[in-house]
């Protein structure tokens, strides 16, 4: 398997190469240079799989090269052996045609804890045959930066180094992160929004000059192919288990930076029924504003009860923009050359094809509110505010009603306790067992002011790996 970027002039690179480098050279992002696919035949045997064999047939094309098929089966299963739920990603009926997939039965309880364990264990294998060390260094908006440290943290050839906006997380989601602690495990607060984290982020991976000779950056968020790899498997085990290949599901996703909802549509291409695939958002809309009106828009960002979709450009999205315009690169190039100066619009070919899979519905407060408000009353079900995105935007598909809706529940009622109690259901989320004591735990980050070259004099100065 070979991997191009989305601006056309980067080197292909290998798995292993893609998994050390994150962000391509020419600045696009990695995908695979052609996609494996799967027969209905295929399909039909899959459908009794369990999850960690399910992952290992859907991803042993994708490492081809860098991982034997045992050695990949044997991480896969120690990734997922960590997951509190035999299922790993277990399905729950709501209603007539509603489910919800539930992905936060992983170590931080949250959907990302499905690649990051993975991811850990891929680079943890690839550095010690290396005998590399590097550093991570990734922006988060509640949910990435634990479950990068938890995937990652017993690596001895890593450092990481994570920005999270400063009182802009929910507290259940800060503590996740700051109170793992050891000498390579660098939490920063960072006095700006996700956006600001993000953007640092991206700028300290093309010019790399602030660390020492032979240290590199390893991108942990979801401009990681690795990320979005994993997260294809679960849109499989979802639609195998309702009816696939003999019956189509649609799924609603609470969608931030893209990538999640992008590895349902790899999913599609791949071979699995996909009817349709809902971008929920929250009133940081910019994925719905460019569904609706063909306007790639950027507006100002707001808080929101959501915060892990606070988001008001969504990396992965070029990953999609690259197959609408035919994967050609140079029109991908340019269109993003076009976005760093302003807004850009989509051709109407472009559009056209991405509504023939793609629908979107915009959630604000208020009816998140009232969507884990009117759940819990009807079924007894607590939905934590994104996954009541995602749940409200599958109800809105009232021309799609006689399908099966899968909802992916992105994360734990409980790391989000302020929504909870404003919902006024009567009732607490409580934390599962392993993490009961997580607000008498002593917390370790640091503060930092929106300057880039003050986080990476820090971040030159706490090597320690």
């Amino acid at each position: 398997m070979r991997y191009i970027s989305t601006r056309g002039t980067a080197p292909t690179l290998s798995f292993e190469e893609v998994l050390l480098t994150g962000l391509a050279s020419d600045g696009g992002l990695y995908v695979p240079e052609s996609l494996p696919s799967f027969t209905v035949s295929e399909l039909e045997e899959m459908a009794s799989l369990d999850y960690p064999s399910l992952a290992h047939r859907i991803l042993l094309p994708f490492v081809e090269g860098a991982f034997e098929s045992e050695e990949l089966q044997s991480i896969i299963d120690e990734t997922y052996a960590v997951f509190r739920h035999s299922a790993v990603a277990p399905l729950v009926q709501l209603d007539h045609n509603q489910w919800v997939l539930e992905l936060f039965h992983g170590p931080t309880l949250a959907f990302k804890d499905f690649a990051l364990q993975l991811l850990g264990r891929l680079l943890d294998t690839i550095l010690k045959r290396r005998g590399e060390k590097v550093v991570i260094m990734g922006a988060t908006s509640g949910d990435t930066g634990s479950a990068a440290i938890a995937g990652c943290q017993r690596c001895d050839n890593i450092d990481i180094f994570i920005l999270h906006p400063h009182q802009r997380v929910s507290e259940v989601q800060r503590r996740q992160m700051t109170t793992l602690s050891g000498p390579t495990i660098h939490n920063l607060a960072l006095e700006g929004n996700f956006d600001d984290c993000q953007a640092m982020v991206k700028a300290s991976f093309r010019d790399q000059s602030f660390l020492p000779d032979g240290r590199s950056l390893v991108a942990v968020n979801s401009i990681n192919w690795a990320r979005i790899m994993a997260q294809i498997v679960y849109y499989f085990y979802a639609g195998l288990a309702l009816g696939a290949p003999h019956r189509a599901a649609a799924y609603s996703v609470p969608t931030g930076n893209f990538g999640d909802i992008f590895a349902g549509y790899l999913a599609s291409k791949m071979g699995l029924p996909v009817a349709q695939l809902m971008i929920a958002t929250n009133r940081n809309d910019v994925l719905h504003r460019l569904l609706t009106s063909g306007d790639y828009a950027r507006q100002t960002l707001e808080h929101t009860l959501s915060p892990s979709m606070d988001i008001s450009v969504s990396s992965n999205f070029e990953r999609l923009m690259f197959d609408l315009y035919d994967r050609d690169g140079g029109a991908i190039a340019d269109l993003m050359a076009a976005f760093d100066d302003g807004d850009i619009a989509l051709s109407e070919g472009a559009m056209a094809n991405a509504r023939m899979m793609f629908a979107s519905h915009r959630v604000d407060d208020a009816q998140t509110l009232a969507c884990i408000s009117e759940v819990w009353d009807k079924t007894g079900y607590l939905l934590d505010p994104h996954s009541a995105i995602g749940y409200a935007a599958a109800l809105s598909a009232k021309e799609k009603a006689e399908l099966p809706w899968v909802t992916l529940a992105t994360a734990h009622p409980a790391k989000f306790p302020d929504a909870i109690g404003q919902a006024s259901v009567g009732t607490t989320a409580h934390l599962p067992l392993h993490l009961a004591g997580l607000f008498e735990l002593d917390e370790h980050f640091d503060v930092l002011t929106n300057d880039i070259a003050a986080v990476q004099r820090f971040m030159s100065e706490h090597l320690g790996a």
